[in-house]
């Protein structure tokens, strides 16, 4: 079996590790009715994106 000549310093492990980080999801606010949403995505509670209705939302009744 392979064996490494020399021990991987602090430095370089770190620089590898960099991308391995836990990162929030990026969440915003629907202009329409307030829901949060992801960007770049139609809202699934009222189906606006982009000030258009693209998906048609049943309402439910309360």
């Amino acid at each position: 079996m392979a064996v490494p000549f020399r021990r991987t310093s602090k430095t370089k492990k770190r620089m590898r590790r960099t991308h391995l980080k836990k990162e929030a999801p990026v969440i915003t606010k629907c202009p329409n009715c307030g829901a949060y949403i992801k960007p770049h995505r139609a809202c699934t509670e009222c189906g606006y994106y982009k000030g258009k209705e693209v998906l048609e939302i049943e309402k439910k009744d309360e």
